[in-house]
């Protein structure tokens, strides 16, 4: 029969574990985003992380698997501060207020670091195998999420691409930001394409 001490064991080291990979990941993306993808290897990251080489290698056995974990872990979880922001939607400008939410998915450091991989995958076969379903996978979520936050059926008149060239503005807003800060005409672009919207989509 297991006694509790050791059943209580085995949940903190259990959550010894995930904290762990929780700091591996954060401490990739920081590296990406500050050095970017030929400054990062799995020997800075660790050290950021305050992890051991050995631990790391065991989770993560290359800086390819790493980081694109860390960009997979971070992007969900910015997309539950997106649901947590879309809770608190007004009832009167809402789509400039959706447009904000999702102009944050291109402007937070999460996609900093996205950008540095898709970057480097271009010349890299291996890690475009890695980073490509990725990315397929989060566009895919990302659009099903946009037609629930305008609240509009994608089968109806030209709703799909409507928000399919908003997300293609939005992340090319969020390139122009990755030089400089752009916040001011990201703003005033937003608030002329919220107009637009209102018109053109088709409410369900």
């Amino acid at each position: 029969m297991t006694s509790q001490p050791e059943t209580r064991e085995r949940v903190t080291q259990t959550e010894r574990t995930r904290l762990m990979r929780q700091r591996l990941l954060e401490a990739t993306v920081d590296s990406l985003v500050e050095v970017g993808w030929s400054g990062t290897t799995t020997t800075l990251v660790s050290q950021r992380a305050g992890v051991s080489r050995g631990a790391q290698l065991h989770h993560f056995p290359t800086k390819q698997a790493l980081v694109v974990a860390a960009v997979e872990h971070l992007t969900e979880r910015r997309r539950d501060d997106m649901r947590q922001a879309a809770r608190d939607l007004p009832a009167t400008g809402r789509t400039r207020a959706v447009l904000e939410i999702l102009s944050q998915q291109f402007t937070s450091p999460i996609f900093a670091a996205a950008l540095e991989l898709w970057v480097a995958a271009r010349t890299d076969p291996d890690l475009r195998d890695a980073v490509a379903p990725l990315e397929r996978r989060v566009g895919r979520e990302t659009h099903a999420w946009a037609l629930e936050l305008f609240g509009v059926d994608e089968s109806i008149g030209d709703n799909r691409r409507l928000v399919q060239a908003t997300l293609d503005l939005l992340r090319g807003l969020g390139l122009a930001n990755s030089l400089s800060d752009d916040a001011a005409r990201r703003g005033s672009v937003l608030d002329a394409y919220a107009s637009t919207l209102d018109t053109a989509l088709e409410i369900s």
